[in-house]
């Protein structure tokens, strides 16, 4: 599969700095009018065999979490899977967060460098798919023994889905769990966690610690930046009945009233009723005891519960007017560039870490959620969330989450666009409808390019 810089770049729609990237390794190039609607790429890998010679060993070079308990865990699954067969070795590079890694990405596949395996986030892997820079992966499926795509979680599957081609296995899936400090929660005397927003801010008196103005200990954080904020953000809009967009952008949703209320309440609970901070490091400030409760991904449980000095509860998101979580977190994915060897090579690996054996070494070592129904269902996992209860809220609640809009997943920059937005109204106390409008605006500027391709590859 060739692949010019131009497609690449003008598919997956990076900003400037993966175009700096990009041109560190090819000239410059005039831009250019938007793609026509991409068709997805269908590998045609080798026969089920990994290796061509026999006593061989055949290296996949993967890319994966970048820092903290997430790096650590998945070079341990590696490590395992390493050991226990001799045909394929996983080499696991580390590259940064997930928009380092795809901003790398892009430059590689321009360089013809591209890595044989590459963790992409929720918002990023449609942007490659898109550029029709990862491989199609339906025989590589049919060929490898290990992969039964009836036995994933049926939402998590779908989300990797091309024109009925998958293009991203997933891996490291998270929904937002609700935390909170069990501990403070029974010395403040309340045994029975509240299902709405409202009977949480009616907890706050108990809760939250002054020091005169200064708040010792919040009732719950926000994140302060524009990253994943808006991940977050997004259940709360529909939990108040609103949202961000409808699935192919036609129609944006950052003006429905409900949204604007939604965001209204985000600011209110830090600027009017003083009962939410916005914090540089929730997961660090929730672990250190400064704030009560907090909106996390299912992803960061393994390492909060193992820090925590206080006893972890967990629970589904709190409603308003009705439940709302999103599904999130990466999968993996294998660029077109990868010969024909390798692509059986990695997936073996997949097999391994997406099952019943490496799907559950992960998905208890890190908290994200079993992406196999049969995982769950082991004695072992049953025997683990009797443990480790905090664990299986996610489980249970992963059946009511739903893929996010398409304004955050597909429009390029989503994401930044839509938490730069929130960081103006919560921190810069801008008024929510002037701030949606401009919001919408850019949403619709940028969105409009990929209309056509998320019909054509999407349906």
């Amino acid at each position: 599969m060739k692949i010019t810089r131009r497609n690449l770049l003008k598919g997956i729609g990076l900003g400037a700095g993966a175009a700096a990237l990009a041109a560190c390794s090819a000239p410059a190039t005039p831009a250019a009018k938007p793609a026509e609607p991409a068709k997805p790429a269908e590998a045609k890998p080798a026969a089920p065999a990994v290796v061509s010679n026999p006593g061989s060993t055949v290296t996949i070079v993967h890319w994966g979490f970048s820092g903290g308990n997430l790096e650590k865990r998945e070079k341990e699954l590696a490590e395992k899977f390493n050991a226990m067969q001799k045909d394929v070795k996983v080499d696991i590079q580390v590259q940064g967060n997930y928009e380092e890694t795809a901003n790398k990405l892009t430059a590689s596949l321009a360089a013809k460098q591209a890595p044989d395996m590459v963790l992409l986030s929720d918002v990023w892997w449609f942007k490659f798919a898109r550029a029709k820079a990862l491989m199609g992966l339906t025989d590589a499926i049919a060929a490898e023994k290990g992969i039964d795509a009836n036995d994933f979680v049926p939402s998590l599957w779908n989300e990797g889905m091309v024109k009925g081609v998958q293009h991203w296995i997933p891996f490291a899936r998270s929904t937002p769990l609700f935390y909170y400090n069990k501990t403070m929660f029974k010395e403040a005397g309340i045994e029975k966690l509240p299902d709405t927003w409202q009977g949480l801010v009616d907890l706050a008196p108990k809760l939250v610690k002054k020091d005169g103005d200064n708040i010792k200990v919040s009732l719950f954080a926000h994140p302060d930046g524009a990253s994943y904020i808006a991940w977050l953000f997004q259940c709360v809009a529909w939990q108040f009945g609103g949202g961000y967009s409808d699935p192919k952008l036609t129609k944006y949703e950052l003006l429905n009233p409900d949204t604007i209320r939604a965001a209204q309440f985000y600011a209110d609970s830090v600027n009017k009723g003083k009962w939410a901070i916005l914090s540089k490091d929730v997961q660090k400030d929730f672990i250190s005891g400064l704030t009560a409760s907090a909106m996390m991904s299912t992803g960061s449980l393994g390492g909060v519960v193992t820090d925590a000095k206080f006893e972890v509860g967990t629970a589904f998101l709190p409603m308003e007017k009705q439940f709302g979580c999103c599904t999130g977190g990466s999968g993996l994915a294998i660029p077109v560039t990868t010969a024909k060897e390798k692509v059986a090579a990695a997936m073996k690996y997949i097999a391994y870490a997406t099952g019943n054996d490496g799907g559950a070494f992960w998905a208890q070592n890190s908290g994200y959620v079993p992406v196999r129904k049969s995982t769950a269902d082991t004695a072992s996992y049953k025997e683990f969330f009797a443990k480790n209860p905090q664990f299986k809220t996610a489980v249970e609640q992963l059946p009511k989450t739903r893929p996010q809009d398409a304004a955050r997943n597909y429009v390029p920059g989503g994401d930044n666009i839509i938490g730069k937005g929130l960081e103006r109204i919560v921190v810069g106390k801008e008024n929510v409808e002037t701030v949606w409008k401009d919001i919408t605006a850019q949403l619709e500027k940028e969105g409009e390019p990929v209309k056509k391709d998320i019909a054509a590859l999407l349906g």
